[in-house]
Order: structure tokens, then C-alpha cells, then sequence
């Protein structure tokens, strides 16, 4: 390769250390999986360097997330296990988390480890505390608003089982699930 060829793939002092002050920017602000990163600078690079050829684009990727793990700003299993006790406190099924893993990159070895001993039916009920479902409702239902509450479990991921569990739940029943289950 001669050595005009190297410079248009090899980034510049400049771009790297761009690269360097970029990467930890965006890691303080956020916990970011390697993906997000990965497309993140690739996006920004291309909107900083006018001539920047797609060779030093990734390059530069590459050199942000290889610099990220070097100072242990990046960790894919942190992140998984932190997303994941947010989403179910939040009352989100495992299918709904593991998708949102999914986008945002991380693998499904690391989303299967992070959801390995969470139970839906916990979650379940901190949704139907937070829509007022089931055992938090504050009128006697009838046919069609069981229809709605155990329709919007399924829209969240929730097999009917959970849904249905739920719904017949006691409120004492309901409290005795969130005492057993904290995160």
C-alpha cells in the first residue's frame, strides 16, 4: 500500500483525538452499549470530517470502542443488568426487555443472563399497580374492561396465564407478590 493510500483509510492525529474526547463525552453522560457507541460515532464522524472516507469512518469506531474498553467505560452485561432492574420496576415483561436489548445491541447470551431469574408475574403486578389493573382497580369491572386490562398485558409481552393471574389477584395478594420480589 503506498503511502497516499494508508492516508485516505488511516484516521488522523486530529480525528483520533476527537475520537478519544468524543468517546468519553458520551460515556459520561450515558451508559451506552458497544453498538450505540459504535453508531454513534460512526454518525458524528461523518457530520465532523468533510472528506472523511468510510474506511477511516470505521476506523474510527472501532478506535472509540477499543477505547472505551481499555478505561472499563463499556460493559455490555452491566448494561443489560441495569436496563433490565429499571425495566421491571417499571413494569415490563422479559419479552419487552429482551427486545429492547436486542435493538440497543446487546447480545442474546448477555440479554438470556441478565433475565435469567426475573419473574414476569412481579413485573406484571407493578403494571397493574401503575394502571390501576386488577387487584388496584378502584371500581367493580365488568366483561369489557377485563377485556382491556388483560388485552394491554398481551400488548406488553405478557402471556395470558400472567394476565389472568393478575387480574384475579386480591390486593393483599398483589402487596405480598411486591414485598417478596424487591429489586
Amino acid at each position: 500500500m503506498t503511502d497516499q493510500a494508508e492516508a485516505q483509510t488511516a484516521p488522523t492525529k486530529r480525528m483520533l483525538t476527537w475520537v478519544r474526547n468524543s468517546t468519553i463525552y458520551r460515556l459520561e453522560r450515558r451508559m451506552m452499549t458497544e453498538r450505540q457507541l459504535f453508531d454513534a460515532i460512526t454518525r458524528k464522524a461523518k457530520q465532523k470530517f468533510e472528506d472523511i472516507t468510510p474506511e477511516q469512518i470505521e476506523a474510527l469506531a472501532h478506535a472509540a470502542v477499543k477505547f472505551a474498553y481499555d478505561i472499563k467505560a463499556l460493559d455490555d452485561v452491566a448494561y443489560a443488568e441495569s436496563a433490565t432492574r429499571s425495566a421491571i420496576r417499571s413494569g415490563k415483561s422479559r419479552r419487552a426487555i429482551a427486545q429492547k436489548l436486542s435493538i440497543k445491541g446487546v447480545s442474546k447470551d448477555i440479554t438470556e443472563q441478565a433475565l435469567v431469574d426475573k419473574d414476569d408475574l412481579y413485573s406484571a403486578v407493578i403494571m397493574a399497580r401503575k394502571r390501576r389493573f386488577g387487584p388496584f382497580r378502584r371500581d367493580e369491572p365488568d366483561e369489557k374492561r377485563m377485556q382491556k386490562e388483560i388485552s394491554s398485558f398481551a400488548r406488553n409481552g405478557y402471556s395470558f396465564e400472567i394476565a389472568n393471574r393478575v387480574y384475579k389477584m386480591s390486593l393483599e395478594d398483589a402487596e405480598e407478590v411486591l414485598d417478596q420480589n424487591p429489586l
